[in-house]
């Protein structure tokens, strides 16, 4: 059963840490989210993609041994050398959730759309597969934000895929150059309003409304940036739900 309406679940959440190696994950809570977002399937389809980190294999195996023993049917869409499934737009449609990985959203969006999988994700938007993802996976739904896809120095990203008619900002608390970097971009007109979000926050969206955040430890929050009547970045702290 698909969404009841087009839904985006953009976060700057990671997987939970089980402490024995860097990708010794588990699934956190915002999985369960999406999952319900999804309809709440006995077994949820989730396809993860990991463009953004040039789809490496240990990040990919710390996925499936996040999900292994779970009701999740996890699969995965690698890009590199070759699409990995036959059919790419069949493989996506049939998703419950479709889950991207943080990394370069610059060369996750250029890989994207010489595959044609911009056309095809908003096409999966548009007929109620879940799409989230963490830092690129979040940015990538939006018009765009701030990466350092191009270096240490943060720079601005434009081209997002725009499913999201705003900005958006990750990692807004623990990256010095980020809460800076996307007020200014704000304020100046380089990117629209938007929200950012805290490390452990994640936006909803239904349609391309914002209908809560929501996080998975407290003290965080998501904010609400835009430009102010003297041309300078006004920001507005919004509280989230608290997920398990």
């Amino acid at each position: 059963m698909p969404a009841t309406a087009p839904t985006i679940v953009a976060t700057s959440i990671g997987f939970d840490s089980r402490g024995r190696g860097p990708y010794d994950w588990a699934p956190g809570p915002v999985f369960d989210l999406a999952v319900e977002l999804a309809g709440a399937p006995a077994q949820p389809r989730l396809c993860y993609l990991g463009t953004a980190t040039g789809d490496d294999p240990a990040r990919l195996a710390g996925v499936y041994g996040a999900f292994a023993g779970s009701a999740v049917r996890l699969s995965h869409l690698s890009l590199f050398p070759m699409p990995t499934v036959p059919d790419v737009r069949a493989h996506l449609l049939a998703q419950d959730v479709i889950w991207v990985g943080g990394g370069s959203v610059a060369n996750l969006l250029a890989v994207w759309r010489v595959h044609g999988l911009d056309e095809v994700l908003a096409e999966c938007w548009r007929a109620g597969v879940v799409l989230g993802g963490v830092s690129a996976g979040s940015l990538c739904w939006h018009v765009g934000g701030t990466t350092d896809s191009y270096g240490p120095d943060l720079r601005p990203v434009t081209n997002g895929l725009g499913l999201i008619p705003t900005s958006n900002g990750v990692h807004h608390d623990s990256e010095e150059q980020r809460r800076p970097l996307y007020r200014r971009l704000v304020a100046e007109g380089t990117l629209p309003a938007g929200h950012a979000t805290d490390d452990g926050v994640g936006l909803v969206y239904r349609g391309t409304a914002l209908v809560e955040a929501v996080a998975d430890r407290p003290g965080k929050a998501a904010h609400r940036v835009e430009r102010g009547p003297d041309g300078t970045a006004v920001e507005t702290r919004l509280e989230p739900r608290r997920l398990r």
